[in-house]
């Protein structure tokens, strides 16, 4: 296979992404196997998720102005060969310890997520860089959908190691289609690293970059509650089977799906806030009405999985939209752009994670559960208005 020249597909831009998803969660329902196995605690085990977030926010970071400078080509090229011989360690590892530091190798998928949004920008104009990123995340849902799934059969058919192999042959897969058809797209690259670093301060001072960011990480942070609090709403509310709490918590995902598409088709002809704005308008009315049916005794699995829809397709209209708009505030610090804001979203939703594991009780749950989301899309709301507002008083001439 040749080296690539060309730009890469949308098809190969999905499946990058995809796989940065993947790798977070298709392994979760064997985590008790893996304690098991190693004989230790399950707390310890929690560590391959809880410390590889950590990580990959830090990764995203540093990848992100290392794509500015070397190009994206090379940087996630290199990411994906040590994510494929991090995965094989996972497999061979005989101790915990060996286990968790090949799973923190892993976290260097994240290039995928971070490089796909910035390659993307370096090659359609603002708007259609939003359309193309909505179809791309509509795609690309379907892995926190059907990750744990196929993890929880492999782990019943062959055991938890099984996953690990299987991410071993994608990562090798993904290499070989990056290497065939990733070829470079940023062309914009300082001549030196120092050079690069003096250019920061421009994004640092954005205030678009700040509003647009803080928009989609409160839009994310609405989700991360909703899937920490919705088991424990299912089971002491409304008595449902594991399958069936499943099934709710991919509808906020279908909803999302939705979203997306809408954006794919209408990024290119409506102006990226107006679309953000009207999916932070669905993302606070879904809880509104949600707590008030609640309040008012009529509150049930339909309504409360109802709201979750609502938000989700919010979500959709929003995190493609924002993602474009940070990342075309300064094009060429695109990619330090989509880290920063990447390891924002990724820090949030660790503490939205947490405050609702904190604040959920059996008897409180699907009123605290509406509440945190309500909140969170409030100052997605408010994230997004300042971003109007700054265009109102300081218009910004779409980059082409």
């Amino acid at each position: 296979m040749r080296a690539a020249q060309r730009a890469p597909h949308l098809a190969t831009l999905t499946f990058s992404t995809a796989l940065a998803v993947l790798s977070l969660n298709m392994f979760l329902p064997s985590l008790a196997r893996i304690a098991d196995d190693f004989e230790v605690s399950y707390s310890l085990v929690n560590l391959s998720l809880g410390g590889y977030l950590a990580l990959s926010a830090v990764l995203q970071l540093i990848m992100g102005p290392l794509s500015d400078r070397f190009g994206r080509r090379p940087i996630l090229l290199v990411s994906m060969l040590v994510f494929t011989l991090a995965s094989i360690g996972c497999v061979m590892a005989q101790s915990i310890w060996v286990f968790l530091g090949f799973r923190m190798l892993q976290g260097m998928v994240v290039a995928g997520q971070v490089i796909a949004r910035a390659s993307i920008r370096d090659m359609y104009s603002t708007r259609e860089a939003a359309s193309k990123l909505g179809y791309v995340t509509m795609a690309m849902a379907l892995a926190p959908m059907l990750g744990p799934m196929l993890g929880g059969a492999l782990d019943m058919l062959f055991g938890w190691r099984s996953s690990f192999v299987l991410y071993s042959l994608l990562g090798f897969g993904m290499l070989l289609l990056c290497w065939g058809d990733w070829g470079e797209t940023n062309h914009n690259r300082a001549a030196t690293f120092g050079a690069q670093l003096r250019t920061y301060p421009e994004l640092l001072a954005a205030r678009r970059f700040w509003g647009y960011s803080f928009c989609m990480a409160f839009s994310i942070g609405g989700f991360y509650a909703f899937i920490t609090g919705a088991p424990l709403v299912a089971a002491a509310w409304f008595d449902l089977n594991p399958a069936q709490v499943g099934l709710g918590i991919g509808i906020i995902t279908g909803g999302f799906m939705v979203g997306n598409f809408v954006t794919g088709r209408l990024a290119q002809r409506v102006s990226l806030i107006s679309l953000i704005l009207a999916g932070r308008v669905s993302a606070v009315i879904g809880p509104l009405l949600g707590l008030a049916l609640f309040w008012s005794g009529q509150g049930g699995t339909l309504v409360f999985f109802g709201a979750a829809i609502a938000v989700g397709f919010g979500n959709g209209l929003t995190v493609a939209n924002a993602s474009a708009g940070l990342m075309s505030v300064r094009p060429h610090l695109a990619g330090s752009a989509s880290g920063l804001s990447g390891a924002m979203v990724v820090a949030l939703g660790a503490v939205m994670t947490t405050v609702t594991g904190f604040l959920v009780t059996p008897q409180n749950a699907p009123f605290m559960v509406l509440w945190i989301i309500l909140l969170s899309s409030f100052c997605a709301l408010a994230a997004a208005l300042y971003v109007r507002w700054v265009d109102m008083r300081d218009p910004l001439e779409e980059t082409a």
